[in-house]
């Protein structure tokens, strides 16, 4: 009996199963895509915290933004509207999380 192709669809089902990982793209690639380093930068926050974007409260969307800040996310133009878009938040509440960051520096 030939297994080929059902060693073919276990490779396959192994693959898929065990979760994609991120591969590194190279840095030339993303120089100048702000958008792709802060979705990235969330993405790793987000499970260096055991979070998910549903799950955030207030107090983890303000951390976020801070730790954004720290990276210097928010020097590009219109970042505070981007990332207000992607925590699902008020354009001004990503301000006055920035006013106060920035007032306690």
């Amino acid at each position: 009996m030939n297994i080929a192709s059902f060693e073919a669809a276990k490779t396959l089902l192994d693959t898929f199963l065990s979760g994609a990982q991120l591969v590194p793209q190279p840095d030339k690639l993303f120089h100048d895509d702000w958008q792709e380093r802060i979705n990235s930068f969330i993405y790793h926050w987000l499970n260096e915290n055991r979070l998910s974007m549903n799950s955030l409260s207030h107090k983890h969307k303000r951390g976020l933004v801070e730790a954004l800040y720290e990276e210097g996310a928010f020097e590009g133009k219109s970042t505070q509207n981007y990332v207000a878009s992607v925590l699902n938040m008020g354009r001004a509440t990503v301000f006055k999380y920035l006013r106060e960051i920035k007032q306690n520096k």
